[in-house]
């Protein structure tokens, strides 16, 4: 059994925003997937009807803003039912996309449903290599044409690139490609370890010079390109020595609902062992986010031991990532070892430290030629 904390208030603050996991099933096969190594099967995914009434609840519980996302969420042909509903209840829908599936009649159906903007990811300036990251042929293709059909209707697009080893010293053309492709806003955002990125943490691993040279061209093009395009560059955690505030806080802001309506207090919750992590199907969304242990586990400061305990900063990074912790030393109640205050920061300086002299190894890929398993 999980040990249930008891929150700070007796009535937790609403969340804002909801991350809706449609499918696993993706046509890529990025080495850094976040998602479960044990991916949901489509035969044991949500339906039209599930979705609908989950955005519903989540509605009434005060999000206002979901990224449909996944794998690629459009896979799922009820889509645009999905992002129907989620306007129904007043959500503004982000559809979070490789680019696959995207034609001008699909994105004509799902504006006229009522999706708001596009989420475009890209592994990669340059074409070929963009191809080898995403473990498929003509992907880059595929989302340059994805992004002109955004262009063309209007939605505000922006571009999505997960940043490691193999493509940080391109940082410079791929905020130059968002700026071709008429973007809005690039996220860079330093890779995360965990499903398959951690699985792939040697090889993804960049070298400390690598992220200096990167930080300095961010800083050097959000200058020129202030007012025009929002530059976001999401920092590393395993080089500069300070936690970051994961999700905004366990059960503060933000909900994740897996494909088979599995709902977590962010994507990577999963991997916590004993949380006893609660499903849609058996309880409503309102009684999850107030009530269950999972939600509570980790909810506000009262469980901090250790250096976080007495920290001043207990309110800003609240104590980090929980789900870090526990891939780090094998407890999801310790200090995020990214912060150096952390008894167990050695750890991941010593991964950093030995990023820049390792030779990485090749790439184990999300699902490698798998099919996606039909409706």
């Amino acid at each position: 059994m999980a040990q249930v904390t008891t929150p700070d208030t007796a009535d937790p603050a609403r969340p804002w925003a909801l991350l809706a996991e449609l499918t696993h099933a993706c046509p890529l096969h990025c080495p850094y997937c976040s998602n479960p190594l044990e991916l949901a099967r489509r035969s044991g995914e949500l339906s039209t009807g599930e979705w609908t009434d989950l955005m519903r609840q989540a509605g009434a519980l005060g999000v206002v803003h979901t990224h449909l996302s996944g794998g690629e969420p459009l896979l799922r042909p009820d889509l645009e039912q999905i992002v129907a509903a989620a306007e129904a209840a007043g959500i503004y829908t982000q559809l979070v996309t490789s680019g696959t599936g995207l034609d001008e009649a699909r994105l004509s159906a799902l504006c006229d449903a009522g999706l708001r903007s596009v989420q475009l990811s890209v592994q990669h300036a340059d074409p070929r290599a963009n191809d080898r990251i995403a473990g498929r042929p003509s992907s880059f293709a595929v989302k340059e044409r994805a992004a002109a059909l955004v262009r063309r209707a209007g939605l505000p697009l922006g571009l999505n690139v997960v940043l490691h080893r193999d493509n940080l010293d391109a940082v410079d053309d791929l905020i130059e490609l968002g700026v071709t492709w008429g973007v809005d806003r690039i996220e860079l955002a330093n890779t995360q370890f965990y499903g398959w990125g951690l699985l792939n943490r040697a090889a993804l691993l960049p070298a400390r010079d690598q992220l200096v040279r990167a930080r300095e061209t961010v800083e050097r093009r959000r200058e020129r390109l202030a007012g025009l395009i929002d530059l976001v560059w999401v920092v590393p955690d395993y080089f500069d020595g300070v936690a970051k505030p994961c999700m905004g806080g366990w059960g503060a802001v933000s909900l994740t609902v897996a494909p088979d309506g599995t709902v977590l207090p962010c994507p990577a919750a999963a991997s916590v062992p004993d949380l006893d992590a609660p499903n849609v199907r058996d309880r409503s969304l309102a009684w999850i986010w107030d009530h269950s242990a999972a939600f509570n586990r980790f909810r506000g400061t009262g469980w901090m031991t250790g250096p976080c305990g007495g920290c001043p900063r207990r309110e800003e990074d609240f104590g980090g990532c929980r789900c870090q912790a526990y891939a780090l030393t094998g407890d999801a109640a310790r200090t995020d070892p990214a912060c150096g205050l952390s008894p167990d920061h050695h750890i991941i300086r010593t991964l950093a430290d030995h990023s820049s002299s390792q030779v990485p190894p090749p790439y184990v890929y999300r699902r490698p030629g798998a099919v996606p398993e039909a409706h």
